[in-house]
């Protein structure tokens, strides 16, 4: 048996500290309870409190002290389990309750991250229409002169055109001019010339809505003009003279409308100023362009320019300028330079048809247009000019010839006045009588007055007479007959066969609404033995059945 003085281990417990005055405690317990140190009364107050419920206090005995405690997990055989993990699962644990928690995270962050994206899409979407509506209404603005902005682009989707105005004729007039400079301020690359705002090249453009007829004519920037601001007194003076400051476009550019529509007996209704820059980006942009011209060029000294006639070139921007800037070495001089340019002006159309723009491309056309063309064309107007650029035949377009020996129009000559060299009517100083007359011809709204086609009817029938009646019905619509013959030669089918053996369109079409649309042929479809000499060509054949005549007239 233990003593009482000692624990199992044999080591002393220690005692517990008494109170002074403490009550007895006893528990219904079979074993004796065990002393407590009570705390004394707090002092009560003379007030009356409420009765608070008793606690019970909890008392420890020695043998709570004595209790053994058990150090370490033992299973039933009693074999010890180790109760603490090891630093790897602990380890484990740890990067695992990191990444539950990277996990439970990553959501929130992705979230986080798309709406930083979206946000700066939507930014920099803002930022472009923005950017768009800036640019594209200074663009239209330069171009318009202030007449539209770029939200009236909505309205070049739908197929409603504005028609463009006309003169009495029923004519649109265009004046076209071109200064010397790269930008509207004449800088050249190397500074701004003091004869950067003289207009090195001027041409009315002439069109009709109804029919696309088309023509041009260029005259000479040494043209003597009526008095100008300076002794000089050349056409090229006009524009700069009234627009001395570049702060009075339109002004400028009524004034040359003005004086070349009195040269040319014609009134202009709008004007394109362009300028050297225009041109070479352009044809930069369209890849390039493609021209033959009508006559040799020898300018090697002042553009470079030196091409034979006949022949087809390609020409990138710098050469396009060169050539539309060359006059040297050439018949006629300004003449030929503007030939040239209108050479030039229908490759570049003819380029933007077949090649395949992307937005790119677009957006660098529309850039060089803004900073290099000024027009008086509202913004509905160009529209309507787009629409008939691709509606016209250019193949078939007209210039109007005011000085070419190779078909014997003098119109203009040169001359000296007070030591200055002009290019002047050849009528006499100031008297445009001849060169009205030829513009006016030319601008006919009837093909047949400046295409001044050949016709010859042959009648192929067995019957005399049916040529000459013929002729008569034609002169009596207003055609000219050039001659009419019998002719032996056999094969046609049709009572009335047609043969176009130039190109005269205007004429053309006119036939075959005269001859209930009957189709026209080619030059390589007239048999052997049928003259060639003429524009036209109508051989009066044997008269086809009723019924034959019936289906014919259901295929055409």
């Amino acid at each position: 048996m233990m003593k009482n003085d000692k624990s199992i281990d044999g080591l002393r417990p220690r005692s517990a500290k008494k109170p002074a005055t403490a009550k007895p405690v006893t528990k219904p317990t079979a074993k004796p309870a065990a002393k407590t140190a009570i705390k004394p009364a707090a002092k009560t107050s003379t007030k009356p409190v409420a009765k608070q419920p008793t606690k019970q206090i909890e008392v420890q005995t020695v043998d709570d002290f004595l209790k053994p405690v058990q150090a370490f997990d033992l299973t039933e055989g009693g074999e010890l389990v180790k109760s603490k993990k090891t630093r790897k699962e602990k380890k484990a644990e740890k990067k695992a309750a990191k990444l539950e928690k990277k996990a439970l995270k990553k959501p929130h962050k992705v979230r986080k991250i798309i709406a930083y994206v979206l946000l700066v899409i939507v930014l920099a979407l803002i930022g472009l229409i923005c950017w768009a509506v800036f640019w594209g209404n200074d663009i239209i603005a330069k171009i318009t002169g202030g007449q539209g902005n770029v939200f009236d682009l909505i309205h070049w989707v739908d197929d409603v055109y504005d028609p463009l105005k006309t003169d009495a004729n029923g004519r649109t007039n265009i004046l076209a001019f071109g200064t010397s400079g790269y930008n509207m301020d004449g800088d050249e690359g190397y500074g701004v010339h003091d004869g950067a705002q003289l207009t090195d090249s001027i041409m009315a453009i002439s069109l009709n809505q109804e029919t696309g007829d088309i023509a041009m004519a260029s005259l000479p920037r040494d043209l003597k003009a009526s008095p100008t601001c300076t002794a000089t007194g050349k056409i090229n003076e006009v524009y700069w003279c009234n627009n001395m400051y570049g702060d009075n476009e339109e002004a400028g550019a009524t004034a040359l409308m003005a004086e070349v529509g009195s040269i040319l007996g014609i009134e202009f209704q709008y004007y394109a100023h362009v300028n050297w820059g225009s041109l070479e980006q352009i044809v930069n942009i369209v890849d390039g362009i493609t021209v033959v011209l009508d006559e040799d060029i020898e300018d090697y000294y002042y553009t470079g320019a030196v091409y034979q006639a006949g022949v087809e070139y390609r020409l990138d921007g710098a050469q396009a300028v060169g050539l539309s800037r060359a006059r040297h070495g050439t018949v006629g001089g300004d003449f030929s330079r503007g030939s040239s340019q209108q050479k030039i002006l229908i490759g570049i159309k003819n380029r933007v048809i077949e090649r395949d723009f992307s937005i790119t491309d677009y957006l660098s056309l529309a850039s060089a247009l803004g900073d290099n063309l000024r027009t008086n064309f509202s913004l509905s107007e160009l529209k309507t000019l787009a629409h008939l650029t691709f509606d016209f035949d250019f193949d078939s377009m007209r210039q109007i010839p005011l000085f070419d020996p190779g078909k014997g129009v003098y119109l203009f000559t040169t001359g000296t006045i007070n030591g200055i060299s002009y290019v002047l009517p050849a009528a006499g100083v100031g008297n445009y009588g001849a060169v009205q007359a030829q513009v006016a011809t030319l601008l006919s709204n009837d093909p047949r007055t400046y295409e001044n086609p050949t016709i010859l009817i042959l009648n192929a029938k067995d019957e005399e007479g049916l040529a000459a009646a013929e002729k008569a019905k034609l002169e009596e619509a207003g055609y000219t007959v050039n001659a009419i013959d019998n002719t032996e030669v056999k094969g046609f089918e049709l009572s009335y066969n047609l043969y176009a053996l130039t190109n005269k369109p205007g004429t053309k079409q006119m036939l075959e609404k005269f001859y209930n649309n009957t189709y026209i042929m080619s030059a390589s479809e007239l048999p052997e033995g049928i003259s060639r000499d003429y524009d036209f060509v109508i051989v009066i054949g044997p008269a086809l059945a009723e019924e034959e005549l019936e289906e014919e007239t259901e295929e055409q």
